[in-house]
């Protein structure tokens, strides 16, 4: 394994670097996996396979890195929270861990084929996050941006929903889409979207109570605040028809997965 420490990466939003940082125990316990259709995306529509190289930015934990690694692959992780960096590294020894961000990865110009971000591009989308993905990405290099998204058509999910809404604040996310305006002008095409079903199966502390607590702007709450959140969720639990007394339970969510291609020089 290798495990590069190259600085502490400084353009970190502090809720981030906090939130993830207290909860990456929780993230790992919690967040859920990805459906098997995404190693056919990565392969065929992204184009992975030995004797390519991939850099997963914002790795977290490593739940999405796993993946890269079956399509054979050469995997690169970039990861600014220490905590998070830890747990992907005990987790996948093989894979080359570095500390750094999406605007200074510090990885050498032409140097990748594809850049993957999962459940993080909204943290760093700026005009220097692509400007240093386009320095890093050989020429026909591609981009795939993904996301779990909760399928708030179920009214259990749009509840937990609304629990952690309030303490969300400016907190970037996925919902809003002010991540896709950064695209404009910049130097890559239109992307490609796939969607596909999937549903993490689990007991509701795992699956509802640890997910929520993943959640960087519930994490960095004080533990009274939080303990409050989970009191609320497990209210929620033991309440609703589809959730109480169940031993496990599926939470549904839509998997959104983004690919761009680079535009001519």
């Amino acid at each position: 394994m290798e495990h590069d420490d190259v600085g502490v990466a400084t353009d970190v939003l502090p809720v981030a670097r906090t939130g993830f940082g207290i909860a990456a125990n929780a993230y790992t316990r919690g967040r859920p996996e990805y459906p098997g259709q995404i190693l056919h995306w990565l392969t065929d529509t992204m184009g992975l396979r030995p004797g390519k190289t991939v850099v997963d930015v914002g790795a977290g934990t490593g739940k999405f890195t796993k993946f890269l690694l079956e399509t054979g692959a050469t995997v690169i992780a970039v990861e600014p929270v220490a905590a998070m960096r830890d747990e992907l590294a005990a987790a996948l020894p093989s894979v080359r861990v570095i500390d750094g961000t999406a605007q200074a990865t510090t990885l050498d110009a032409s140097s990748c084929d594809v850049i993957v971000c999962a459940q993080a591009f909204h943290w760093f989308a700026t005009k220097a996050t692509l400007a240093e993905f386009r320095r890093v990405l050989r020429a026909n290099g591609k981009l795939g941006l993904v996301w779990n998204v909760r399928d708030e058509s179920v009214d259990w999910v749009a509840a937990i929903t609304r629990i952690q809404t309030p303490y969300e604040g400016n907190t970037p996310r996925y919902h809003s889409g002010a991540w896709r305006a950064v695209f404009t002008g910049g130097p890559f095409l239109p992307p490609q979207e796939e969607v596909f079903p999937y549903a993490h199966e689990g007991v509701p502390d795992r699956v509802i109570i640890d997910r929520s607590l993943s959640v960087s702007f519930i994490a960095a709450l004080p533990e009274s605040e939080q303990a409050r959140v989970a009191a609320e969720l497990r209210s929620l639990i033991a309440s609703h028809p589809a959730l109480q007394g169940r031993d496990t339970v599926q939470f549904p969510y839509q998997t959104h997965a983004f690919s761009f291609s680079l535009g001519s020089a």
